[in-house]
């Protein structure tokens, strides 16, 4: 037994340390640590792992303090351990140099360690990278884990190559891979694809059920995230937490009250409905369905002193009834509960100014300033409130290294300011770690004109191994269409298909399109058009705007009424793309059934853009009368375009009629 003037021991210490730093109370556990050696109480493998793991274990003092300890304890030697576990704080934090050298100076080293730095790569974008360290690590013969597989997937862009290698070495079996197996293939994937893997699996337990159900009610097919909901009680696979609030988001989409309502009976019935992440997503449910009273009585069953009791009040209220949610909020506060990143999220949404000062001034107070996606929220809502100096202000007092969400949200104020060359300066003095940063990068040099430059950044971009984004692929495709390049433009699609596995975002389709209609090339145009499995009205009109502007007028009329058959409604942009193709062709007769029609057949009111199409369609085939009719019949006072547009038809026909501009 030991003695009570004997210093504690060494596993003593590491429970105290670890239950510190679990809970992101770094600081008490550095404390610990530091009387734990004052104590003489040697370091084991397990003492530092923790406080390197803690949330809040961030900069770079804990690894200048933590390094030294690991070195001179001699456990970076002989255990892999503490040096796996330093390897992946400098690989999480971006510093690939650090963990690179570290890992190079590893005598020992496990297959988690391989793990943690492929991880990192793939965290920070960079997954060229992470596909070389993972080859490096079959050739090593360290052995290749499910936490090895299940770290590589997300760098392609399609599973099917980790696919067959799951396969080659047999570890399809392991629920792990398999279930990230299987969220890829969701992911970058048509659903039939995914829902044959499913059916294939050997086994299915509650995380592939939730993940069918999670992608069905993103997909926009709530209809079958429900049948898998039903058919997985059938399975005898009991339903979790995520199981409810995928389920009730997904009927909430289609306003499904009755589904919802035996979903709530269910999750009574699995005792869950209490839990915070069931609660909140069916007082969600019940306030998107207009059922207030439901909602209210749904928050009754959370305890009182419940930090998402508060959080669901002030979230319901957000979107529709700003002052409520400042109410919830003071009675929050006088009833003992902080407000949580969750609350203030919400609060930040849309905040009246006065407001948005007090939050600002009550997240400094309670410390939530370090916070990444609170102050990045503080961000956008000085910024959405044209207050630009506040928001640059506030922004430059952040740390760069933990708030990098926040200086990507900083860069876009700056390029929304046309300020592109102080976004560039921010986002190159933070290092540019992650793919979000790099995209912003290039779009501030493609708003800013430096065409060649942004193409030079995307080619250093790929270097690094970065993922290729949707959002970095609209602002290359931009350039290319700007440019008239159709060369860079083919180039581009050729990597967006090959990065994506032919499986692209309609935006990123749409903007295709309208790259190739305006370098002339309508039948590329029409075969990406064919190709595509979401189509919308953007898509419908980019074709029938290209087709008129390389002078197919009658066939962009021919591609308006498919549209319409397809069940497509035009909208105004629509209805100016197809009078646009009318006054190129000289359609007058189909331009002016379609201007006539506008209010009756679709519900839009001629806007200016849609007199200026027809006056100058009418001016250009002689109709001077018809176009003198339509300008007296506007409905508000016609603009210089028009009057110069009718003028120059006088002018060409010889006839000029003073009294109509009378």
């Amino acid at each position: 037994m030991q003695s009570p003037s004997a210093p504690p021991s060494a596993s003593l210490f590491n429970s105290l340390i670890a239950s510190r730093a679990r809970a992101g109370r770094a600081a008490e556990a550095f404390a610990l640590l530091a009387r734990m050696l004052t104590a003489g109480v040697a370091p084991t493998a397990f003492t530092f792992a923790p406080i390197l793991s803690s949330p809040s274990a961030v900069g770079a003092r804990c690894a200048a303090q933590l390094h030294p300890h690991i070195l001179k304890s001699g456990l970076l030697h002989s255990d892999p351990y503490s040096g796996t576990s330093l390897v992946g704080f400098f690989g999480r934090n971006g510093w690939f140099d650090d963990a690179l050298r570290l890992f190079d100076e590893m005598p020992v080293r496990s297959v988690v360690t391989w793990n943690c730095l492929i991880s990192s790569f793939v965290q920070h974008g960079r997954v060229r990278d992470a596909v070389i360290w993972f080859r490096a690590l079959i050739r090593s013969g360290d052995g290749v884990s499910d936490g090895s597989l299940v770290a590589i997937l997300p760098a392609f862009g399609t599973p099917e190559q980790v696919h067959g290698l799951v396969k080659k070495i047999a570890m399809d079996s392991f629920s792990t891979v398999a279930n990230s197996l299987l969220s890829s293939y969701c992911t970058y994937c048509s659903m039939w694809v995914a829902e044959n893997l499913f059916n294939e699996l050997t086994f299915g337990d509650v995380v592939s059920w939730n993940t069918m159900i999670i992608a069905f009610a993103r997909r926009n097919l709530p209809h079958r995230a429900l049948e898998f909901f039903w058919m997985m009680e059938g399975q005898s696979v009991f339903p979790n937490e995520i199981t409810f609030s995928s389920v009730l988001y997904a009927c909430s989409s289609i306003n499904g009250h009755e589904h919802g309502e035996s979903i709530h009976a269910k999750a009574i019935k699995h005792n869950l409905n209490t839990r915070a992440y069931v609660n909140t997503s069916l007082f969600d449910f019940y306030s998107k369905c207009g059922c207030k009273k439901d909602a209210h009585k749904v928050l009754e069953e959370a305890p009182e002193d419940s930090i998402t009791r508060w959080n669901c009040l002030i979230t319901g209220h957000s979107d529709t009834d700003l002052p409520t949610t400042f109410v919830f909020l003071r009675e929050m506060l006088r009833s003992g509960v902080m407000p949580n990143e969750v609350s203030f999220s919400s609060l930040l949404k849309d905040p009246p100014l006065f407001g948005l000062l007090q939050i600002h001034s009550l997240v400094t107070r309670l410390g939530y300033g370090s916070y990444d996606y609170v102050s990045s929220a503080i961000i956008s809502s000085y910024a959405s409130h044209k207050i630009v100096s506040y928001a640059l202000a506030y922004g430059v007092t952040l740390d760069p290294d933990s708030c990098v969400v926040s200086m990507n949200v900083l860069a876009g104020v700056y390029n929304r300011a046309h300020m592109y060359e102080e976004a560039k300066r921010l986002l190159l003095n933070q290092g540019s770690n992650d793919t979000v940063s790099w995209s912003i990068l290039i779009t501030s040099c493609a708003r800013n004109g430096d065409y060649a430059e942004a193409f030079k950044i995307f080619k250093q971009m790929r270097i690094l191994g970065h993922r290729f984004s949707n959002y970095l692929s609209v602002s290359l495709l931009s350039i290319c269409t700007k440019s008239n390049s159709l060369v860079l433009g083919r180039l581009l699609h050729g990597l967006i298909i090959k990065t994506n596995s032919g499986c692209l975002d309609t935006y990123v389709h749409n903007m295709l399109l309208d790259m190739y209609a305006k370098c002339g090339r309508v039948e590329d145009c029409l075969k990406a058009f064919k190709e595509m499995e979401d189509r919308n009205i953007i898509s419908w009109t980019a074709v029938i705007s290209g087709l008129a502007l390389n002078g197919f007028s009658r066939k962009a009329l021919a591609w308006f009424k498919d549209m319409e058959e397809d069940g497509f409604k035009p909208d105004k942009v629509a209805i100016t793309a197809i009078l646009s193709a009318c006054r190129h062709g000289g359609l007058v007769q189909e331009g002016m059934k379609i201007f006539r029609h506008m209010k009756y057949d679709y519900s839009i009111e001629p806007e200016m853009e849609h007199y200026i199409c027809v006056v100058d369609m009418l001016c250009k085939c002689g109709h001077l009368k018809e176009a003198e009719v339509v300008i007296r019949g506007m409905p508000f006072q016609p603009s210089a375009v028009i009057w110069r547009t009718f003028l120059q038809g006088s002018q060409t026909y010889g006839v000029i009629d003073t009294q109509v501009f009378s």
